[in-house]
């Protein structure tokens, strides 16, 4: 439409691309990043940091274990809060480990320098959801977790909390991941509905009512041996920058299909789950999943909720990926049956098509998986 268009020009459309709001793709975030505009570092980015439609952030060289879990509010900085918070200080330029059940703040090497139209919002890496690390971004004066504002410029940070497994995390280590977005799109159920009709976003029916349905498949497809894992408490340790090193029955139990087509999910135990659905998202837009929906159930799917451009698609052809749940339940035992809804994908459209949409062309490790644990395991 003539009103979705770019309407400025010169520099301006050549920093963002070709709409006026939107998601900005990779190779926008590349340029800006070596103009040292929106998101600046301390020491040189690393390409492999720039995503599709996101920036990984990269630990700082200390983490301060504190107390509890805190936000600043909007009259105090991060570290004015830690002056009565901080237990001890790790360096982290060696490696250490983080412990389970502890929570800890890391100033990340990434800083915001963000024009007032441009905002931020943040998640897990996908490998950080899939090993239960509960993570979030803090921001100076900050009212909520992972949202950078409008306009924002100072340092950033990452609160991180092992809930299963310790993990050895060092300098560099990249846990979280930034959306950068500008102006304030909207995407309506019914735009969603056309974008189905043009190029299907799952196989089968859709279901769309803010946003799009995801359901669980207990069932597998007769031949997988297993439809998830259940994390195994009082495992070793594992490293973060770890590629398919592990043995995926070290850490996890494989939950087998029941004759009953459902899974009973004991509080406080962490749960690798797939979808019924297979999803594609087309190049030109972004997802993300609702993380809790309280009127589903007593329990959170999907600590990491980003889902690229490019993931699962390909152009002329059916759906190609499953989405993985990281599913918590809480306070009380809960039947999760075959089918159940459990989350939504709420969609957004790019300031213009990344040039190097998700995919095995840039290494992408979750391009057609089923159920499939954290890169960190062998297969």
């Amino acid at each position: 439409m003539a009103s979705e268009e770019n309407l400025f020009g010169g520099d301006e459309a050549e920093s963002y691309g070709r709409y006026t709001t939107g998601i900005l793709p990779g190779h926008v975030l590349k340029r800006l990043v070596r103009a040292r505009r929106e998101v600046v570092a301390t020491e040189d980015f690393d390409e492999a940091q720039i995503q599709p439609a996101s920036i990984d952030l990269r630990l700082g060289p200390v983490a301060w274990r504190v107390r509890a879990s805190f936000l600043p509010g909007p009259y105090a900085t991060v570290r004015e809060k830690l002056g009565g918070a901080v237990l001890h200080e790790i360096d982290l330029t060696g490696g250490a480990v983080l412990e389970t059940g502890c929570v800890y703040v890391v100033p990340l090497l990434e800083n915001a320098e963000f024009s007032f139209r441009v905002s931020g919002i943040a998640n897990p890496k996908s490998s950080t959801g899939r090993l239960d690390v509960f993570t979030r971004l803090i921001t100076d004066r900050a009212q909520s977790f992972d949202r950078v504002e409008p306009g924002y410029h100072g340092p950033l940070y990452a609160e991180i909390s092992p809930r299963t497994f310790p993990i050895l995390v060092r300098k560099g280590s990249r846990l979280n991941q930034l959306r950068v977005r500008r102006g304030s799109p909207q995407f309506t159920d019914t735009q969603l509905k056309r974008l189905h009709a043009e190029t299907p976003l799952v196989d089968g029916v859709a279901d769309i009512d803010g946003g799009l349905a995801l359901s669980v498949d207990l069932n597998g497809d007769g031949a997988a041996r297993h439809v998830g894992w259940r994390a195994k408490r009082h495992a070793n340790i594992i490293d973060v920058d770890m590629r398919a090193a592990l043995d995926p029955h070290d850490y996890w139990d494989p939950i087998e299909p029941s004759r009953t087509g459902n899974i009973v999910l004991d509080p406080d135990e962490f749960y690798i789950l797939a979808s019924r659905e297979a999803v594609a998202i087309p190049p030109e837009y972004a997802a993300e999943m609702v993380p809790f929906n309280p009127l589903v159930g007593e329990f959170r799917v999907h600590y990491a909720g980003f889902f690229d451009p490019g993931f699962g698609y390909q152009a002329g052809r059916p759906p190609a990926a499953k989405a993985v749940l990281e599913v918590r339940s809480h306070e009380v035992p809960f039947i999760l049956e075959h089918g159940q809804i459990i989350g939504r994908l709420v969609f957004e459209r790019l300031t213009e098509v990344p040039v190097d949409a998700y995919g095995e062309g840039i290494g992408s490790h979750y391009q057609r998986q089923g159920l499939k644990l954290s890169k960190h395991f062998a297969d």
